[in-house]
């Protein structure tokens, strides 16, 4: 993935965030929190294998 790709990418966990979470710190905070567990879900893995 280019630097542009992950930037957006970036761009859209976080905005997908303050969406479902509220624009609060409180919130923002929450809502990472909760990627973190996706992410240690998932495997720890930035690129994930693609579906078959």
């Amino acid at each position: 993935m280019s630097d542009s790709g992950a930037n957006l990418s970036s761009m859209k966990i976080s905005q997908d965030i303050r969406r479902e979470h509220g624009g609060s710190r409180a919130g923002i905070e929450e809502g990472m929190a909760q990627k973190s567990k996706e992410f240690v879900a998932a495997g720890n893995r930035v690129y994930l294998p693609l579906a078959d």
